[in-house]
């Protein structure tokens, strides 16, 4: 499934095993997770508010941050491709995936062809990742 913002998959997997299956089908598309940010405990810890399993991976492509930040350098902000990752009860696990496509239209950046060009080939990517993680 897929909406403005991204796409998604629903994993039979509890969280834990969601995140590592994520990440493993991130890793054959040449992506590896530069950040993990761990909402549920950071909401914990901050506000005091209980929230369920919630991380949001920063996913990055060397190459194609390369050649995205050399073809401007503001596209740094669009960067990492997030990748949120939430218990959805019963074992179940809902990911969602920015599509970076969709990011590079913002601020003028699609107006670069080449970051027209990064944007397409990372949401291929991404969306064989969502379509590997559906199987």
């Amino acid at each position: 499934m897929s909406s403005d913002l991204g796409f998604e998959a629903t994993l039979p997997l509890p969280f834990d095993a969601a995140i590592a299956r994520v990440t493993e089908a991130l890793k054959a598309e040449g992506f590896g997770v530069l950040t993990r940010i761990d909402v549920h405990d950071t909401l914990k810890k901050k506000i005091g508010v209980d929230f369920r399993p919630y991380v949001i991976l920063g996913a990055c492509n060397p190459a194609l941050a390369h050649r995205s930040l050399s073809a401007r350098g503001d596209v740094g902000l669009m960067l990492p491709c997030n990748v949120t990752v939430e218990a959805a009860g019963e074992g179940a696990s809902l990911v969602r995936i920015a599509d970076p496509q969709m990011m590079m239209t913002v601020g003028g950046l699609g107006t670069v062809e080449a970051l027209r060009q990064v944007g397409r080939e990372a949401r291929e990517r991404l969306q064989r990742v969502a379509a590997a993680l559906s199987r």
